[in-house]
């Protein structure tokens, strides 16, 4: 009968936009009960998927085009191994380490995630206060659904804040102002999106997701998605900004004019060559994140990790940070012997957020650190200045 069939219908599209359809299509494993049984940071993205609606998943997983970047930000760590040292005393090891003059508890920081709500009510906040507890760096990004000043009252301390330029001068030095008045150290600006984004499995994932979000999300959402930015209203940073971010004519004279307007160190996000790794050591950045937005920018098919010495050999003097596609201590630690002075990781510490809150995010910081530091003692390096290039091997 017809009302039948469309009951029928309206169910099987409610099954292939349920999240929990998808986890149980991939065969993934969901058996974590606490943060505390994730043997690895992996044990969390099972969970986060099955937990979230599909757009939010999408957003989290896209890469551009046929995310051959992504991929390929995690596959190029199979291709460095260690080289192990023997009877060295690693019986005091530790992860600290020396960034702008700052001691850190070791060389992880988390990056920014836009529209953290996306994934657990209490967002950037719950992030916070995992970072505190674990004495970690948090980067806020600008499209944060929690404000800078909230999120510093959670930390304990203003957080490392990302930029998305706005188009308009006038705003850009609004939202440095803005950072400034709450202590954020370092104002980091993400470069890499001017030319737009092409978020095929965002997409694909959206039109899965048969919910009604319109409380949630103004329209035109997939157009700002394009733009760099989530579709989201609750963004306090862009409170008097507007949505008109990333302008595609901005250039280099920017960096200049950026420094002249802030006493906040400029690192600059999205780096993954020599040519401009030299350019932003002439036009005055106090650091380099290599970066290619977790395989979210261009469809370059080269990972980070491989972009990483390049950079290094132009950067001179300016430390050297790197995120993408890190998922083991081991990997962390192939970076810092490759010249990177700290790691950043994004996608692990947002699966647990998804999974746990809090408490995930702060088990993905230990079991990295963990990782990390086992790696140190089995390569003889003890400490964070003593690993160097020797310790790695490509293969």
């Amino acid at each position: 009968m017809p009302g039948n069939r469309n009951a029928r219908r309206e169910f099987l599209r409610f099954l292939a936009g349920s999240p929990l359809f998808g986890a149980m299509a991939s065969g993934q494993d969901q058996s974590l009960a606490s943060a505390a049984e994730a043997i690895n940071v992996m044990d969390f993205e099972a969970v986060a998927r099955r937990l979230l609606p599909p757009a939010h998943w999408g957003y989290l997983a896209t890469g551009v085009d046929d995310d051959l970047t992504l991929q390929a930000n995690m596959a190029a760590f199979r291709h460095i191994g260690l080289v192990p040292r023997r009877l060295v005393d690693v019986s005091k090891a530790n992860l600290k380490t020396q960034i702008f003059g700052e001691t850190w508890d070791s060389p992880l920081f988390l990056c920014p995630v836009g529209a953290q709500k996306a994934f657990h009510p209490e967002g950037e906040a719950a992030v916070a206060r995992a970072v505190k507890l674990k004495g970690a760096t948090q980067i806020l990004s600008t499209v944060t659904s929690v404000s800078v000043e909230n999120v510093a009252k959670s930390l304990g301390r203003a957080p490392w804040m990302q930029l998305y330029i706005p188009s308009e001068w006038d705003k850009t030095e609004r939202l440095v102002r803005r950072a400034e008045a709450t202590g954020c150290p370092v104002l980091v600006w993400t470069i890499d999106l001017f030319g737009g984004r092409n978020t095929e499995t965002l997409a694909r994932m959206m039109r899965r997701d048969t919910r009604q979000c319109n409380s949630c999300h103004p329209s035109g959402g997939p157009a700002l998605v394009v733009a760099g930015l989530p579709p989201a209203r609750e963004t306090p940073m862009l409170d008097g900004i507007g949505s008109s971010i990333n302008p595609p004519f901005a250039d280099w004279s920017w960096v200049e004019r950026l420094k002249k307007m802030t006493k906040m160190k400029l690192v600059l996000k999205g780096i993954d060559n020599a040519a401009d790794a030299r350019l932003a050591r002439e036009h005055g950045a106090d650091g380099i994140l290599v970066s290619n937005h977790g395989g979210r920018a261009t469809e370059t098919l080269r990972a980070t990790i491989d972009c990483l010495p390049e950079v290094v050999s132009e950067a001179g003097s300016l430390p050297v940070f790197v995120d993408g596609g890190f998922r083991r201590g081991t990997d962390i630690y192939k970076a810092l012997a490759l010249g990177a002075k700290a790691v950043g990781v994004g996608r692990p510490y947002i699966w647990g957020l998804s999974a746990f809150g809090q408490a995930g995010v702060e088990r993905v910081i230990d079991i990295l650190r963990a990782e990390l530091l086992l790696a140190m003692r089995e390569c003889g390096t003890p400490t964070v200045a003593e690993i160097g290039r020797g310790a790695v091997r490509a293969i």
